[in-house]
């Protein structure tokens, strides 16, 4: 009797993540915390809720929340089509399936690492932190005066955080090391299969839309992937690290 309702429970906690986590999802497509400016670009922070909701609960439930992004990307492809290539997200295999993937690679490039040897952790938490300031630090210096008040002090805080991290990670062993990959690894998936469908279906009507010739579609869309989908994963790896770590110090993980 006991182990039924405990597994009741369980399975009730699991559905109450994945609907707020979801409703998240949606309300940051809906609005403009969907986007942090990072320089001249913006980098989207839809996809985290999917990658907490992996590390945290396992890629069951993170897959769910990624339907559910998938689902909210692909309505507001049909209902609102404000961009000139929001035709690429009609497709299931670029708006949902992506999205879903973000969860299950998520959680088992967490899981391969969380029993990794903490020297190992110290030292590569070292090198991925120290890496995400100098790109963090490189952006502010280079674009800091072109920036809107927003973009400075958004820059300045995850600038801020991130160094916070690289101190941390030289004064004690970082046990965040499995999520900071995790968290890179569903960002950068959602990035490569977002992009690569578009590529790999859309290339010719793509260029159109963006009004460049169909030669540099790869050059562009890897253009893109570069300068949107590096900064998103920067972002993912420090707010997720943040998230994980607070709810395991509540002692809720």
């Amino acid at each position: 009797m006991n182990n039924t309702l405990r597994k009741d429970g369980l399975n009730a906690r699991k559905l109450i993540l994945v609907s707020v986590l979801g409703a998240i999802t949606i309300v940051l497509g809906m609005t403009p915390l969907g986007f942090i400016p990072l320089g001249v670009i913006n980098a989207t922070t839809m996809h985290i809720p999917v990658i907490i909701a992996s590390i945290v609960e396992g890629p069951i439930v993170g897959a769910l929340v990624g339907l559910i992004f998938g689902i909210s990307s692909l309505l507001n492809a049909l209902l609102k089509n404000a961009s000139p290539v929001a035709f690429v997200f009609y497709n299931p295999l670029i708006s949902i399936f992506p999205r879903v993937l973000i969860g299950i690679t998520s959680y088992y490039a967490w899981s391969l690492l969380k029993n990794l040897k903490t020297d190992k952790i110290k030292i590569l938490s070292r090198i991925i932190w120290s890496v995400i300031s100098i790109f963090l630090a490189f952006q502010c210096i280079n674009g800091f005066s072109d920036m809107s008040q927003l973009n400075k002090i958004c820059m300045g805080i995850f600038l801020a955080a991130s160094l916070a991290m690289t101190i941390y990670s030289f004064l004690k062993i970082d046990d965040n090391f499995p999520v900071v990959v995790g968290a890179f690894i569903g960002s950068m998936t959602n990035t490569i299969f977002v992009l690569g469908g578009i590529y790999l279906f859309y290339a010719k009507r793509y260029m159109e839309a963006m009004n460049m010739p169909l030669e540099n579609a790869k050059a562009a869309i890897l253009g893109v992937s570069i300068t949107s989908g590096i900064p998103e994963a920067i972002i993912s790896v420090i707010i997720t690290s943040a998230v994980v770590k607070a709810l395991k110090l509540s002692k809720e993980f």
